[in-house]
């Protein structure tokens, strides 16, 4: 797993109103290298041509280069229309070297209005990427995203391209070349396109779905890797989101798949990747290898260009089937079930929250009754993973009118967190009556707690009050410089408010400092929410969160907080940590859930308990060092 950090200079490259070829966007760039320069090419559009006919925006593509990866100078016009296949526009370079040559390949327009069969692949040629020597029209058919590998593969020249890109059949296939100039003779992409079923590398997800080629593939120790283009719903009338995910192919047979990002690891989020020409659109076309990361150029809103950089081995850890992951399940989970002859827990034992008091980890569970009423149970354990004891009855009922059943339905104490501050354990919960959840707490000395004198528990109060409905809290377990700060989740989003003491009798969440949100489109685009009470660590807070997918999937995934501000995200989790895959996890009361509200950490190793489809509960370890690598 890993981390995506955008480059601190994005926008790299934006419009300028000076240079009239860009004066309206500037994205989908293809960089490569030569010695300690950087040579980018991407996609400019002018303002509409007010005195001509058609009016549009004119593509072309320029050029430009850097020595310190973010200063682009010498942004000159390089490639734009001279012949008729390019009549109304150059757009989205890939630039490969070989044989000596820079072969730079491009959507070619030759028709207005815009329509599929003049949408086709054309190549200029250029010794030095300072002038043009040659150009060709590619493909005879409609298509768009060719790259060529950047070296021969058994003898033959290899590239992927995308096919019927502005058609329903849209797809991804393979070509190989025996000699170069074979990439544009009619002849052969004829005998192709008869037999192009066999050349087609299928990555949709849905028939609804929109893939298109991103950058040149990237040669690694394990394979050809390719970053490519994913949109969900494009071709129907949903809101559609662009993503970046990564395919990796077999050195010596690049048409063989060895592994794929199971979805989107990076989306539109920053305001100049949701705002312009084209709003929430991010669309890699090019990739360099800088030592051990991996540098994604992509194009922001159709108006930017955009580096975004993640470790290359993590990525490919992530890609490779049968990787060992982070986190381990404990052979013998679930290691709490429903007791069906005690009707307080005979519907469900989950969600579980966990402190560690002298050496014993001490779990209290959300336990639902016949009458879908929920209460919290209680069990230990000596060494994190079997239990050793388990309470007869409940440790914690509903007693306050804003947990009380008012209605048929869900009710009680829902989803605990254990956190100990001082003497005392503060135990924050979703109070719900079957009408708004919110969120209350309650305490309790910690002589008391580990003597289970579970009648010493305060008096319950709200945390959160009016008709938002608000889950999923706890807080940090020491003050900051700005009081304590306290998570909570407002909707669909994680949100934050400070309180300069504990006292919640006297003091409500009034406010929502935001810290993440759903990213749409990938594993938690639907709803996020935190998961366990935060970790100290030298690097800073980490906090587990569930993420939704669109699907109704729940998932885990982890964020990095700043030590002095925890407000402030300084690491998200690309793609998921853990995962629904047992059949506990995915079939139960509520299919598809990993859900934990518990988490304790001995010598280096994090064990998180977690309720499995709103049925059971699990644990699952891993080692701190590692969570904390994906989150660099």
């Amino acid at each position: 797993m890993f981390t995506v950090k955008r480059s601190p200079h994005n926008p790299i490259i934006s419009p300028r109103r000076d240079h009239p070829w860009e004066a309206v966007a500037t994205f989908n760039w293809s960089p490569i290298k030569d010695g300690k320069t950087t040579h980018v090419l991407y996609r400019a559009m002018s303002e509409r041509e007010l005195l001509e006919e058609p009016k549009i925006h004119h593509s072309i593509i320029v050029h430009a280069s850097t020595k310190n990866g973010s200063d682009f100078t010498d942004r000159t016009p390089f490639i734009f229309p001279e012949h008729e296949f390019e009549k109304y526009g150059c757009e989205d370079p890939r630039v490969t070297k070989i044989n000596g040559k820079y072969y730079i390949f491009y959507t070619a327009l030759s028709v207005y209005p815009f329509q599929a069969e003049g949408i086709k692949v054309a190549v200029a040629i250029s010794d030095d990427l300072k002038t043009v020597k040659e150009k060709h029209l590619v493909t005879p058919f409609n298509a768009k995203a060719f790259v060529l590998f950047p070296e021969k593969i058994n003898g033959k020249y290899v590239a992927f391209l995308t096919i019927h890109t502005d058609l329903s059949d849209t797809n991804v296939a393979m070509a190989t070349f025996e000699k170069i100039e074979d990439i544009w003779s009619e002849e052969y992409w004829k005998e192709w396109y008869e037999k192009r079923d066999k050349h087609i590398i299928n990555l949709h997800r849905s028939n609804d779905d929109q893939v298109e080629i991103g950058a040149v593939p990237v040669k690694t120790s394990k394979g050809w890797l390719l970053i490519y283009s994913h949109a969900t719903s494009y071709f129907s009338k949903q809101e559609h989101n662009f993503g970046i995910e990564a395919l990796l192919l077999d050195s010596k047979n690049p048409g063989k798949i060895i592994g794929r990002t199971k979805g989107s690891f990076m989306i539109a989020e920053e305001y100049y990747e949701r705002t312009g020409l084209v709003g929430n659109v991010i669309f890699p076309t090019g990739a360099l290898l800088r030592g051990k990361i991996l540098d994604i150029y992509y194009g922001a809103a159709d108006t930017h260009c955009c580096i975004a950089s993640l470790p290359l081995e993590h990525l490919l850890q992530s890609i490779i089937p049968n990787t060992k992951p982070i986190f381990q399940r404990f052979k013998n989970n679930p290691i709490i079930r429903p007791r069906t002859n005690k009707s307080w827990e005979a519907h469900g034992t989950l969600n579980p929250a966990t402190i560690e008091l002298d050496g014993i980890v001490h779990i209290l569970y959300r336990a639902m009754s016949d009458d879908d009423t929920s209460t919290f149970g209680y069990a230990n354990s000596k060494d994190g993973l079997n239990i050793d004891e388990r309470s007869v009855g409940p440790a914690y009922i509903p007693r306050a009118s804003f947990e009380m059943k008012t209605q048929p339905g869900n009710s009680g104490c829902e989803d605990p967190r254990l956190v100990e501050v001082g003497e005392e354990i503060f135990m924050f919960y979703v109070a719900y009556d079957g009408h708004v959840p919110r969120v209350a707490v309650t305490n309790i000395k910690k002589n008391d707690f580990k003597n289970r004198k579970w009648d010493q528990w305060s008096y319950p109060v709200l945390v959160t009050e009016g008709e938002v409905a608000n889950k999923d809290a706890c807080i940090i377990p020491e003050k900051t410089k700005n009081g304590y700060v306290l998570f909570h989740r407002v909707n669909e989003s994680i949100c934050a408010d400070v309180f300069p003491n504990l006292d919640f009798t006297k003091q409500k969440v009034t406010r929502c400092i935001e810290i993440i949100s759903p990213r749409r489109g990938m594993w938690d685009g639907r709803k996020v929410g935190i998961s366990t009470p935060p970790i100290k660590t030298k690097k800073g807070w980490i906090m587990f969160y569930h993420g939704i997918s669109d699907n109704k999937t729940y998932r885990v995934g982890a964020l990095l907080l700043d030590l002095k501000d925890p407000t402030i995200v300084l690491g998200r989790s690309a793609l998921p940590l853990f995962e629904p895959v047992e059949e506990y996890e995915v079939n139960g009361v509520v299919g598809r859930v990993v859900f934990p509200c518990g988490v304790i950490l001995r010598k280096g190793v994090i064990y998180m308990y977690y309720g499995g489809a709103d049925d059971v509960v699990g644990v699952t370890t891993a080692k701190l060092e590692s969570v904390l690598e994906t989150l660099k």
